[in-house]
């Protein structure tokens, strides 16, 4: 069995993972962002959605080298598994996150936990989300760092097609 393992193990070290080159924020895609949390509710203003962008980017290259990410992020999580590496999964991302973001108080925002494919051992999948306060997650913008690596995806949550997504209600979130 161990054999297995260690050959699978090396195949994949070999052939598919690699260390990521952690991506540094371009002007643009902070920007980008910054107007994507502004059209949430024009009541903010765009001041703190520019803010809170920066720190969304600036949060997740800081786990990105924290997490001393490889790709493909399913090799991470194998490593993780197996114990080679301490965190990378996808909750890790999105809890490290939400604990971040909801200590700096940001007046005009509120951050939720969203869930696809809950309880399904491959294919579950967890993301952190911004919405406007009082706004309903469905409302919100996804942000999404394991999906490339530590490049962070974003994109209004009626957009993500990708997966069907529910509130995480139960993993303290509100």
């Amino acid at each position: 069995m161990f054999q297995h393992f260690f050959k699978l193990f090396l195949i994949s070290f070999l052939f598919v993972g690699c260390a990521v080159k952690v991506p540094m924020p371009q002007e643009k895609e902070i920007n980008t962002l910054a107007q994507e949390l502004h059209h949430l509710d024009r009541h903010n203003t765009y001041a703190e959605s520019l803010t809170l962008s920066q720190d969304i980017f600036s949060q997740t290259t800081r786990l990105t080298k924290d997490f001393e990410v490889t790709s493909p992020p399913q090799y991470h999580n194998f490593l993780v598994n197996i114990g080679m590496k301490e965190k990378g999964l996808c909750y890790h991302w999105s809890d490290a996150l939400y604990v971040h973001l909801k200590s700096k108080n940001y007046k005009g925002f509120e951050f939720h936990l969203l869930g696809a494919n809950i309880g399904e051992y491959w294919k579950e999948h967890n993301v952190l989300v911004v919405v406007a306060k009082g706004q309903s997650w469905k409302e919100g913008v996804i942000l999404d760092p394991w999906r490339d690596s530590g490049k962070l995806y974003f994109a209004k949550v009626t957009k993500d097609t990708k997966y069907a997504w529910k509130h995480r209600v139960e993993r303290g979130c509100f």
